[in-house]
């Protein structure tokens, strides 16, 4: 028998009446090992590990301990009229007592057939509903705030803390618990329940072991903004992907542009990249020595100032700092520029395509600042006369000249 299994034992015996020494005893320990376990007192060397939580001293080898806290205030709630009450209860023994179906005892108490059969089910003990008993459990269970499983369970708190001991993380704990103990369903704890009671016991004074013990190093919660409260990236507002035209989606209206850069060496030099949705046409913006948002906004309009009117639709690109200047670059050439959700490079899937056919020319770890412009359109123009299998074998150069024809 295991240690942590010789431990649950002890505890039922004990909470069955047994005295320390027959159930320390029985599960093979030491009289005074069951002691600790009852008074939950652990010893680690010479240090000791109260039932509170409180640690005298962290020596050398010390196992780390999951603080216990008992909730404040907790305290009568009132129970709503969508809750079976005591009568509700009462009237569901009897009915069942005289035979009648669970659909007929629903109707009489104002209730739903699965709300009764729900409560019989979940509170008969040997096929017989006592109703006292069932309202009595009931009244325990919905009690707010309730106390962490690692405040009543002690055996649940030392698995938790040996496994804080060997540098597990919260969330290997919880996960390890369900295999160590596929049976035993009061040995079932969440990560966050873990996590919280971390944070907790930092905040009583044990920063310093808190920060040991996760990984992080940090000894509280970092807040996060909701994804509707957050500020927004440049001073001018954003225009969403998904107030993009419909027109634009489809592919059917040629005239819209996906955009982007790729970074050459240690990120020092850069190539802006445009490719039309409907004809996959690229055009390559020479970025000379700096790729701020000044200068690709200027690289841009300077682009995109050669193509006719009909095909300036609009440019998709994602939320890249170098787009800062977004706004004036629609002023310039009456485009309207559409943002992608972060981390959301399947929204500009022709352009990273793209891009991916790029790297052919200009290999990742490259100084893109040795390329001048005449080299840039030499690239476009080999890309654009690459036949494509979305195009019906057509080229991209092909595409977009019966555009300009027509």
């Amino acid at each position: 028998m295991g240690k942590a299994e010789a431990r649950r034992r002890f505890l039922e015996l004990v909470g069955s009446g047994w005295s320390v020494r027959r159930a320390a005893r029985e599960v093979g320990v030491h009289e005074r090992t069951g002691r600790d376990w009852r008074d939950g007192t652990r010893k680690v060397g010479n240090k000791r590990i109260h039932r509170d939580g409180t640690v005298v001293d962290y020596g050398r080898g010390a196992r780390y301990s999951v603080p216990v806290t008992t909730p404040r205030g907790a305290g009568p709630a009132t129970i709503s009229g969508r809750y079976l009450s005591l009568p509700d209860r009462l009237a569901i023994a009897d009915g069942l007592l005289t035979g009648r179906s669970l659909r007929a005892i629903a109707a009489g108490i104002g209730k739903d057939v699965s709300t009764v059969s729900r409560e019989v089910r979940a509170r008969s003990i040997a096929g017989t509903y006592l109703p006292y008993q069932a309202d009595r459990a009931a009244a325990a269970a919905r009690a707010r705030p309730k106390q962490s499983k690692l405040v009543t369970s002690q055996v649940l708190r030392e698995a938790v803390t040996d496994g804080l001991s060997q540098r597990l993380s919260p969330e290997q704990i919880s996960h390890r618990l369900v295999k160590d103990f596929p049976d035993d369903e009061s040995m079932r704890v969440s990560h966050e329940t873990i996590y919280q009671a971390l944070y907790f016991q930092a905040r009583g004074g044990l920063k310093r072991e808190v920060q040991q013990t996760l990984r992080s190093g940090r000894a509280r919660r970092i807040p996060r903004r909701a994804p509707d409260r957050r500020t927004h990236r440049f001073l001018d507002p954003m225009i969403m992907i998904s107030d993009r035209p419909a027109e634009a989606d489809d592919r059917a209206v040629p005239g819209h542009w996906e955009g982007d850069l790729i970074m050459g060496e240690g990120n020092k030099s850069a190539i802006a990249t445009l490719v039309e949705r409907s004809t996959r046409y690229t055009m390559l913006v020479h970025l000379p020595g700096r790729h701020d948002a000044e200068t690709v906004r200027d690289g841009l309009v300077a682009t995109i100032s050669t193509l006719p009117a009909h095909l300036r639709g609009s440019l998709t690109w994602d939320q890249g700092s170098e787009m800062a200047r977004h706004k004036q670059f629609s002023m310039a050439t009456d485009m309207a520029v559409y943002f992608c959700d972060p981390a959301s490079p399947w929204q500009r899937g022709t352009n990273e395509n793209t891009n991916g056919l790029l790297r052919q020319y200009f290999p990742k770890g490259t100084d893109l600042s040795v390329f001048g412009p005449e080299d840039l359109e030499h690239v476009a123009q080999e890309l654009n006369g690459r036949p494509r299998k979305t195009l019906d074998w057509d080229t991209p150069a092909e595409r977009l000249r019966d555009l300009l024809t027509a």
